[in-house]
């Protein structure tokens, strides 16, 4: 049978626990870890002084073993709670994550950097959001070659944030092989605590393809579904946006680089309609076209999650959503000057330049 060490007092240090015990400026906790000692000063076992405290024989048994150690000041302070913090190198953690790799794999993990390290996941997450570090996502970039790139850049720029008086600037694309896309099976509705299901995999129906013009005054979508995207197509629509503007207003077209932009019989069409003039943007810049922010939101809101028997159907439902955006439309302000982009591709390149550099040693 274990018994409890035995406590004795000195007539100071009884002095000062009674005090403690009957200060109305002491606190609760303090109060009764000094009647615990001084009972246990008595004879008192744990079990009946934590049944006179109200505590637990283990939690009497602690503070007892406390004011032994360390006497009175071992029961002035609260018992450490919960496991001791644990110590990172979180300098090291750093240089791991963004000069490293781990073993067969492309990039580290919370439980990865944990094992590593020696701590738990939650205090590598921690720090990585501390450092604003997510190895776990990567962006895809392409740094324009275009020899004419600074030309380009600046008349396009131009054109979103001066637009010509008496001109309207139409921002043109294709966007090619839309998919009508059936799922396999249907998919169970959204409700509470459960989103929306689609099966992984699906029944292929046929593909189109939209030509769309955006008018960067008013955010208007002059748009156009085809089964092909030649030249004979892209004529086709830009007769259907010369019918659909004032015809006194003079036309700037931003479109790519794709050759049928450029086929011969297009240019001799456009020479014969002098108020069409293109302004075609770098290679690998298509992010300076506009229109492809109407092309991802049409993606994301109607066509990712959409259900599609027919390409027929699938046009209607692009139709329709032109339709809808058209009723309210509301244009994309351009906001990034020709200067500011300009000085984030020249530290891009010099940042590419070196990265070569270091490979090539």
């Amino acid at each position: 049978m274990r018994v409890a060490p035995k406590v004795e007092l000195t007539e100071e240090q009884r002095a000062q626990l009674t005090k403690l015990t009957r200060s109305g400026r002491t606190s609760v906790r303090q109060a009764q870890r000094a009647n615990i000692i001084l009972l246990a000063s008595q004879g008192w076992d744990n079990k009946d002084i934590g049944r006179q405290v109200g505590l637990g024989r283990v939690a009497v048994a602690r503070w007892r073993q406390r004011f032994i150690d360390l006497g009175l000041p071992g029961i002035e302070r609260d018992l450490p709670r919960g496991a001791p913090p644990q110590k990172v190198d979180v300098a090291k953690l750093v240089e791991l994550t963004t000069q490293s790799q781990p073993a067969a794999a492309t990039h580290w993990s919370t439980r990865k950097m944990a094992a590593e390290l020696g701590v738990s996941p939650s205090t590598v997450m921690r720090h990585w959001q501390a450092h604003g570090l997510k190895p776990h996502l990567a962006r895809s970039f392409k740094v324009s070659r275009d020899p004419q790139f600074v030309q380009k850049l600046e008349d396009i720029v131009g054109l979103y944030m001066a637009p010509p008086e008496h001109a309207l600037v139409l921002c043109c694309d294709e966007k090619s092989q839309v998919q009508a896309l059936d799922r396999t099976q249907p998919g169970l509705p959204l409700k509470k605590g459960r989103a929306q299901t689609l099966t992984h995999d699906y029944k292929r129906h046929g593909t189109t393809t939209l030509f769309a013009a955006l008018n960067v005054l008013d955010g208007q979508i002059i748009s156009q579904c085809q089964q092909r995207h030649t030249h004979v197509e892209w004529l086709k629509f830009l007769k259907q946006i010369d019918k659909q503007t004032p015809p006194d207003k003079t036309l700037h077209l931003i479109a790519d680089n794709y050759a049928t932009h450029k086929h011969p019989k297009v240019q001799e069409w456009l020479h014969k309609h002098p108020r069409f003039h293109m302004h075609f943007t770098p290679t690998s810049a298509s992010w300076l076209n506009m229109v492809e922010r109407f092309f991802r939101d049409l993606t994301t809101e109607r066509l990712r999650r959409g259900v599609f028997t027919s390409v027929r159907e699938l046009e209607e439902a692009i139709e329709d959503y032109v339709r809808h955006h058209n009723e309210c439309p509301k244009p994309f302000i351009w906001t990034k000057s020709a200067k500011d982009i300009l000085q984030k591709v020249i530290r891009a390149n010099s940042r590419l330049s070196s990265k070569q550099n270091e490979t090539l040693h």
